[in-house]
């Protein structure tokens, strides 16, 4: 956000809010700026929209730093979502597969979308059903805490789903 202040204001008139919080009243740009000065302040924009522009009698610095972090404050609270992946097989044990889905499900309650990708070595490409079997299986694990963004899909030798989590 770019602050405007002093001499940059382009209004003649303007509504001026003292340093202290409460409105002084309208008047023209000149006469505000020589009244913050009076105080060794600046004049400064609040809202540009309205007829005439508020602006206010603060220390520039001072607003400069708190506009930061508001800002700092703000990156600070969005939550970025991570993709993570969990690598499955077309022929795992059952306690492999018990395992992998404890994570992906982990993940999920963490807030992170989760991508499942099984590859097929070899010969198993032929024994693709089984494949899309663990997928299914997995999903249906995380039906309650995940919707499908990508549903199961086969590129080349790789099977590859994609796991959103649901908003809590």
């Amino acid at each position: 956000m770019r602050v405007v202040a002093n001499e940059r204001i382009r209004a003649q008139e303007v509504r001026l809010i003292g340093p202290d919080g409460d409105a002084v009243g309208i008047m023209s740009l000149a006469e505000a700026i020589q009244q913050a000065r009076d105080v060794d302040k600046d004049v400064v924009l609040v809202n540009g929209q309205v007829e005439p522009p508020i602006v206010k009698v603060i220390e520039l610095s001072k607003f400069k730093y708190q506009q930061q972090q508001k800002a700092a404050a703000g990156r600070k609270r969005a939550k970025t979502q991570e993709l993570k992946e969990m690598r499955f097989s077309p022929f795992m044990s059952d306690g492999d597969f018990e395992a992998k889905l404890k994570k992906v499900r982990t993940f999920l309650e963490k807030g992170d979308k989760v991508r499942l990708s099984l590859q097929f070595k070899g010969r198993a490409i032929t024994k693709k059903e089984f494949g899309y079997t663990v997928l299914e299986r997995v999903i249906t694990g995380t039906e309650e805490i995940a919707t499908v963004e990508l549903a199961p899909k086969l590129m080349g030798k790789k099977l590859i789903a994609q796991l959103l989590p649901n908003k809590k």
